[in-house]
């Protein structure tokens, strides 16, 4: 016998690594097939959309519906000439009108739903007129931009029997469900506690875009744009900038906040508000006049479990969700999943028991060592690999997620991320600012429908 064998424990271990060299890495996900038809769409079934709001974001939807087969582009609509422009080439197609008034938009018969890209002050008075009008609606995110703007763009989908998407598109994504088959297979084991950060370090990631050398009043409809919020002199830094102010945006909440937060309650089937929420953080390094932070960290109480978010514009850390359980952890990094298990297997105490006597010691292991006889030779195996998914070269889910809005338009069965589901998420987001803002603890009282003072 060797002088210092290997405890049971280091062995364990060596065989463990051993056989997770068959660890099960790199499986590439295959996309649906809801942006790719395998036979044309007929022409009854085209879906004819218009996009208010033409933006960054709203050339990113724009582009992402010409890869979308049985849906065309038949109007635009901001408050922002050179952004006309911009939206006509991002449909390649500089023939489709393009207006400052949306309304005109909804007036026309041959527009069967909208996508909203605008402010997201301006996002429940189009939201709502557009639900009148007999439009379905993708809305970006987050959905509201207060909770009582929230809950009355859910009235109006509701009274109009519209179809809903709101646009946080990761829960159409194909490494999300992948992560979500393994939460709901338990292979997790119990999750009590969920991890998430975005991080970013550039100016361009705190939304401090250039301002368009022509923008001006002859080619910006300020007082549109101010519309219900506090009137305020002409200034292109909060047209173009508008995520740093609370008058228009909900800042790092609303930005990417509610990603995570849309991310979690998908993986999780969660559709409800966090009960509780904690915020801190600060303007440390873009101080610009910006009234967000550019740093915020927030810690939520749901039933089941907790999250704590981060969001910080001085460190390009990217984006990160960890799911730690009883059984094992799930982490998607970017665009990479990751599932790996927990070595649960009955091991005898081999710390405290050292404090105490020999006789006692050795008592306490054979008794252990009979209760868990030793598997027969060559027998150990590790019940799960590890395992690691990514998505293929190209892959989109903006694209998958506007599929899916523009099925549930033809199937008239509502999607994942509807109206409910968005608000829901959206709540998290005014929780985590009204904390903040408020340096109290944020509590949501779901009777009251309104967060209040923990």
């Amino acid at each position: 016998m060797p002088k210092n064998p290997l405890t049971r424990r280091q062995f364990i271990h060596i065989g463990t690594g051993a056989l997770a060299a068959t660890t099960v890495a790199g499986n590439i996900l295959q996309p649906h097939l809801l942006s790719a038809a395998p036979r044309p769409v007929p022409p009854s079934d085209t879906v004819r959309f218009a996009s208010i709001g033409t933006g960054i974001r709203g050339c990113e939807l724009l582009q992402a519906s010409t890869r979308v087969p049985g849906v065309e582009c038949v109007a635009l609509c901001d408050l922002y000439d050179s952004r006309h422009t911009a939206a006509q080439e991002a449909v390649n197609n500089p023939n489709v009108p393009a207006t400052r008034d949306y309304r005109s938009i909804l007036d026309r018969k041959d527009v069967d739903t909208v996508l909203i890209a605008t402010m997201d002050h301006q996002h429940r008075h189009i939201f709502e007129d557009a639900c009148a009008a007999g439009k379905d609606v993708y809305c970006e995110k987050p959905m509201s931009h207060t909770v009582e703007d929230g809950f009355a763009m859910m009235e109006a989908a509701h009274k109009n029997n519209r179809m809903v998407a709101v646009g946080s598109q990761r829960v159409s994504s194909i490494l999300y469900a992948k992560a979500k088959e393994i939460y709901d297979s338990g292979k997790l084991g119990e999750v009590f506690s969920i991890n998430a950060y975005w991080d970013r370090n550039s100016p361009s990631g705190a939304w401090v875009y250039p301002i368009p050398p022509d923008a001006s009043t002859q080619t910006i409809d300020w007082n549109t744009f101010i519309g219900s919020a506090p009137k305020h002199d002409f200034d292109p830094v909060r047209f173009f900038r508008w995520r740093c102010f609370t008058d228009y945006g909900e800042g790092l909440g609303g930005d990417l906040f509610v990603h995570l937060l849309s991310g979690i309650h998908f993986i999780t089937s969660t559709n409800q508000p966090a009960q509780r929420a904690q915020s801190s953080g600060g303007i440390f390094h873009f101080n610009d006049g910006r009234e967000f932070p550019d740093l915020i960290e927030t810690l939520y109480d749901y039933p089941n479990f907790r999250v704590t978010l981060r969001c910080n514009l001085n460190n390009n850390g990217g984006e990160f969700i960890g799911f730690y359980g009883t059984k094992g952890t799930l982490i998607i990094k970017d665009n990479t999943l990751t599932y790996k298990p927990e070595n649960t297997r009955p091991e005898p105490e081999g710390y405290s028991v050292f404090g105490w006597p020999k006789a006692l010691r050795d008592q306490y292991l054979e008794k252990w060592h009979e209760d868990h006889p030793e598997p027969p030779a060559l027998g150990w195996k590790i019940d799960e690999e590890v395992e690691t998914y990514t998505v293929p070269k190209g892959y989109s889910d903006t694209v998958d997620h506007q599929a899916n809005f523009y099925n549930a338009v033809r199937t008239r069965k509502p999607v994942v991320e509807n109206e409910v589901f968005g608000n829901h998420t959206a709540i998290g987001c005014h929780l985590a600012n009204y904390s903040y803002f408020n340096k109290c603890i944020a509590v949501w009282d779901g009777s009251a429908k309104k967060i209040v003072k923990g």
